[in-house]
């Protein structure tokens, strides 16, 4: 009884995963990339863009190879464990853990600024928290039910963005993207990584319910991979289109860029305005849904391993869902969204995302070498160029992040520092399981 309720169930396909991963990021297409044109301009977080989306393709086509030969609920955590052994795996769970628990509260604190544009007498803070309730709530239910409520709201978002690019598309002009293209030259490219990265960030939480997929390795390739087209594809037409409707200085401080562009090209009490900013909670609810899911996910597979108190791997008999997780990851979520302005959240979930794919394609690499005889339902295509590229990529976005906002690398690296020594002073490495769980 006690192993039946460490056990996930599997409900999911391809469409769901497509849901799933399309959901976990197209919150990134309405917030917190324009965050970017603050520190580079439009073209500098263009250029920023490009080179993010071509990180994104590498390390995707690369990373599904892990995530079909080690279907695993830590996603990272558990490719590493096999690659590096402890260690590995702890860094690896120390960054997933951070790249998802603080992009919850950016995305909680965008929910309550939409709301807040549509109805200024509500509270950003309140409907932030109430976001993590409800949505916790939610994902009580199960996963099949949690997956078709992130199909639903990730379609919904799609045709919403595509009416917005339909909307404000007319009304772009070249001249007005590129006013003060450039302001703080090539270093602003770099500063803006971070920003380009929000696009695309959180993409490989699909990894955290690979445990959860019927027919599983043919489906998590084919939800990786459409879902990053489909994504690519929005990120750029979005990011181009708000570019050329206001000079970037009017939008490039704000957590509801989208909205406000539209009240720029029809005016603020046009219907139609009202109408996108209602809706526009779409694409913010599929994203913080589907973030929900994936660090429920990683906190239980942490916990099930050893690296966590047992006690967030437990599972509810009848819905089969880590609900110690899903309520201390909403804690949390509400204690940092208190802690943080948007910017510096944004700042914290990729600066773990990009040591997230250091490690992940450093595992690749080590496991080629050493488990060349393990299954790979997918190869990564053009090995070793696609990861080498992947980890290439990564390593400077790092070191670009490290430059441009010392301080808060620093708090990531020293939490990872403090982890590390409890993890070994406590002895809890030797807990630790040495193999899958």
């Amino acid at each position: 009884m006690a192993e039946a309720q460490k056990e996930l169930k599997k409900a999911l396909t391809p469409v769901h995963l497509w849901a799933i991963g399309v959901g976990l990021v197209i919150s990134g297409e309405y917030f917190g990339w324009n965050y970017g044109w603050g520190v580079a301009g439009t073209v500098g977080l263009l250029i920023a863009t490009l080179v993010i989306t071509a990180l994104y393709f590498t390390f995707i086509f690369s990373f599904t190879e892990l995530t079909t030969a080690i279907p695993h609920a830590g996603g990272p955590f558990a490719y590493s464990l096999k690659a590096f052994g402890p260690l590995g795996a702890l860094i690896a769970g120390y960054a997933t853990l951070i790249e998802f628990l603080f992009a919850t509260p950016a995305i909680a604190l965008a929910l309550g600024s939409y709301l807040h544009f549509l109805y200024p007498a509500i509270s950003i803070q309140l409907a932030s928290v109430a976001s993590f309730v409800v949505f916790t709530i939610v994902n009580m239910l199960g996963i099949k039910e949690a997956a078709w409520f992130s199909l639903i709201m990730t379609i919904l978002a799609i045709v919403e963005l595509l009416v917005f690019i339909a909307v404000v598309a007319p009304h772009f002009q070249l001249q007005t993207f590129l006013h003060n293209p450039m302001p703080f030259g090539w270093s602003g490219v770099f500063a803006a990584l971070p920003f380009a990265i929000w696009l695309f960030v959180c993409l490989e939480g699909v990894a955290m319910v690979a445990e959860e997929v019927k027919d599983g390795h043919r489906a998590i390739a084919r939800g990786y991979i459409s879902a990053l087209l489909t994504l690519a594809v929005l990120a750029l037409a979005v990011m181009i289109c708000v570019g050329g409707i206001a000079d970037w200085e009017k939008l490039d401080h704000l957590d509801y860029p989208l909205p406000e562009s539209i009240a720029l090209v029809l005016g603020r009490e046009n219907p139609v305005t009202k109408l996108f900013a209602s809706v526009g909670l779409f694409g913010l609810v599929a994203s913080f849904h589907g973030i929900i899911i994936s660090y429920s996910r990683q906190l239980f597979a942490l916990a099930r391993a050893g690296y966590l108190p047992a006690g967030l791997a437990k599972v509810s008999p009848k819905r089969q869902v880590p609900y110690v997780a899903l309520v201390i990851g909403a804690g949390l979520g509400i204690l940092a969204l208190f802690l943080l302005d948007t910017s510096k959240l944004v700042i914290l979930s990729t600066v773990g995302a990009v040591v997230v794919y250091i490690v992940s394609m450093l595992a690749l690499f080590r496991l080629r070498k050493t488990q060349p005889d393990l299954e790979r339902p997918f190869k990564a295509p053009l090995y070793p160029y696609f990861p080498a590229i992947a980890l290439g990529l990564a390593t400077i976005a790092l070191a670009a992040m490290a430059w441009s906002y010392p301080w808060l690398c620093l708090l990531f690296f020293g939490g990872l520092a403090a982890i590390t020594l409890f993890f070994y002073l406590s002895g809890r490495y030797k807990q630790a399981l040495p193999t899958n769980a």
